[in-house]
């Protein structure tokens, strides 16, 4: 890459960050649903076709602030979980859980992009699955390594024959290595861990949970053995 290549790479990425952190601006004081590639251009001093060869719409905008939201989200959760690795499968699910939390609380309006009420008219693409992906893989890598090492997981109760046909689906597609029951169990756990965020976040534990850290902490202490971890 020759001398003017490299600069003009690095100023793309220096004026893309730029939209980004606008954008976030934009996202804490409006909200998604008004978030406007003409009003980010105008904070930032450019027309808005000049804005439009760095993100062609406000999707394409939205979708990075997005993946960007679930990588972050998701490096928080990695790192909690790599610290932990020489403690227990349950105090290294309580560890990755409490990572969502915090990183929740210090990015509330991105916690709210990506968990929040949906964008009228906007369709994630394919792109935002794997980033979003990263902590559900982490929650089932920490049960799969219980189910296989010494004392395994503590027998779950079998679910209704009602159920059977859809956990075996679920079980399949997402963990086939573990048992229906432990998949459905972990599927309930990871929308609940993330409902108790949301109502942590979003105000409905107010004047109902005060001290929320310890609350939290007891709370997915019991997902993780509603799982199976010991």
């Amino acid at each position: 890459m020759s001398t003017a290549q490299g600069a003009r790479a690095r100023a793309r990425i220096e004026v893309t960050a730029a939209i980004k952190d606008e954008a976030r601006r934009q996202l804490a004081a409006e909200g998604a649903v008004k978030l406007s590639l003409r009003a980010v251009a105008r904070e930032l001093g450019m027309v808005s076709s000049a804005l439009y060869r760095y993100f062609p719409s406000r999707d394409d905008l939205l979708t990075a602030l997005i993946i960007d939201a679930y990588d972050s989200l998701g490096e928080r959760a990695e790192q909690a979980h790599e610290a932990g690795v020489e403690v227990g499968s349950l105090e290294r699910w309580v560890a990755v859980c409490e990572a969502v939390r915090c990183w929740a609380l210090d990015h509330p309006h991105e916690y709210a992009l990506i968990y929040g009420s949906p964008v009228p008219g906007y369709i994630a693409p394919q792109a935002t699955v794997p980033p979003a992906a990263r902590v559900g893989l982490l929650l089932i890598g920490i049960v799969r390594d219980a189910h296989q090492g010494p004392g395994g997981l503590e027998e779950l109760t079998a679910v209704p024959e009602d159920l059977r046909t859809e956990a075996d689906r679920i079980a399949a597609d997402l963990a086939p290595d573990l048992p229906s029951e432990v998949v459905a169990a972990l599927v309930t756990a990871w929308a609940q861990l993330f409902g108790l965020v949301g109502f942590e976040l979003f105000g409905q534990f107010n004047r109902v949970v005060e001290d929320r850290a310890p609350f939290f902490r007891h709370a997915v202490r019991r997902l993780g053995r509603g799982v199976g971890l010991r």
